[in-house]
């Protein structure tokens, strides 16, 4: 599964994993593909570095990168505090009632919340990258758009790529004139923030607009014959997410929730605004079903709305309530019904890969490799 992109890179395949987990991240580069640590949920500097330090040493000497959230404009003098304050009362109580209702216990005193979206705000970010930067990372990627053309010109001012998501292909012609290297083509079934268009007709749409810049296609992709459609549409490779949360080096520290992801189908995801306050794909359950009721109180912009849920998110999370427990994920959730290593994922991918590819040397009349 090599293509330019990959080789350039110096990866065996040309699957780019991302994840919030350091081991998972590891894994996916000792397995021949491209490790990216999702750093959202880094607050702390001292917490990126321990487990970049982690990342470090158990990728095997394989690249991996770094997938920050920040705005590509910048908003002066904004706090954390500024932005609570701005979060109406209705909705606080909202909240409470909702958690009330399903007698979901607080967190002990003094706990603070595990979740917190402080990781989409610039400044924050920015923390995050003065810390990355002192890492040999061969990918920086941005899932709120184009980062800020400084970040853009430090990264490549250290021999590092700047990749950036998109939704259309309008958002990846904004890319490509911001100096963006790789766009990623992320479609309508991928977990987590979304737009309206889905992988099949987006990918070939981006890497038309954008040629001759890499695209790697993204959404519903989780198997080898998926992996060589992408490629067939003109995709340099593919960006994965949800598929690794089953794997067995995923650390989600609720077997309830792994327990529902693999339940479920490809219909039982939502596009919802009740974590971020932006549509994001997740596992449709109660808590989602509560904030997109049209009795309900509506959900906030964001930032206001990940604050706004944060300890609620944590409370629902330790004490694994399950009507309310859910996670980001794509609608390939459906094709994760079982526990394997990420190793066993990448087995998987190549043998469909090469079961796709030969499947078409045939039609064409050419014979198998």
């Amino acid at each position: 599964m090599q293509t330019e992109l990959s080789r350039k890179l110096g990866v065996e395949h040309a699957v780019f994993g991302f994840t919030p987990f350091p081991a998972v991240a590891a894994a996916i580069s000792r397995a021949g593909g491209f490790g990216v640590l999702g750093a959202v949920r880094y607050t702390a500097p001292d917490d990126l570095k321990r487990d970049l330090d982690w990342l470090d040493t158990h990728a095997g000497g394989r690249p991996y990168g770094l997938d920050v959230v920040m705005p590509a404009k910048k908003v002066e003098g904004v706090t954390e505090a500024d932005v609570e304050a701005m979060i109406p009362q209705e909705h606080r109580q909202f909240v409470r009632d909702t958690l009330a209702r399903y007698g979901v216990p607080e967190l002990a005193e003094g706990e603070a919340s595990g979740w917190r979206i402080t990781g989409w705000m610039e400044q924050v970010a920015r923390t995050q990258l003065d810390v990355a930067f002192g890492y040999p990372i061969k990918l920086l990627a941005n899932a709120l758009g184009s980062p800020p053309a400084d970040v853009v010109a430090r990264a490549h001012d250290r021999g590092v790529q700047v990749a950036a998501l998109a939704g259309s292909a309008r958002h990846a012609r904004k890319h490509r004139e911001a100096g963006i290297d790789i766009v990623v083509a992320q479609g309508y079934e991928a977990g987590g923030h979304t737009g309206e268009i889905a992988t099949m007709v987006l990918t070939p749409e981006i890497v038309d607009a954008v040629d001759p810049l890499p695209v790697l296609a993204a959404g519903g992709i989780g198997s080898g014959q998926q992996v060589a459609a992408a490629l067939t549409l003109g995709a340099q490779g593919v960006w994965l997410g949800s598929i690794w949360l089953t794997t067995t080096e995923a650390d989600l520290h609720s077997t309830a929730l792994t327990r529902k992801l693999l339940a479920a189908g490809s219909g039982d995801t939502v596009r919802s605004r009740a974590l971020t306050g932006k549509p994001a794909r997740q596992l449709r359950t109660e808590w989602t079903d509560a904030w997109d009721d049209p009795a309900g109180p509506g959900t906030l912009p964001m930032p206001l709305q990940g604050l706004l849920v944060a300890d609620a998110v944590s409370r629902i999370q330790k004490y694994e309530v399950e009507p309310l427990l859910g996670t980001p994920v794509g609608q390939i959730v459906g094709r994760m019904s079982s526990e394997r290593s990420v190793q066993a994922v990448f087995d998987d991918l190549t043998r469909g890969f090469e079961k796709a590819v030969d499947r078409i040397n045939r039609i064409a009349g050419r014979s198998g490799t």
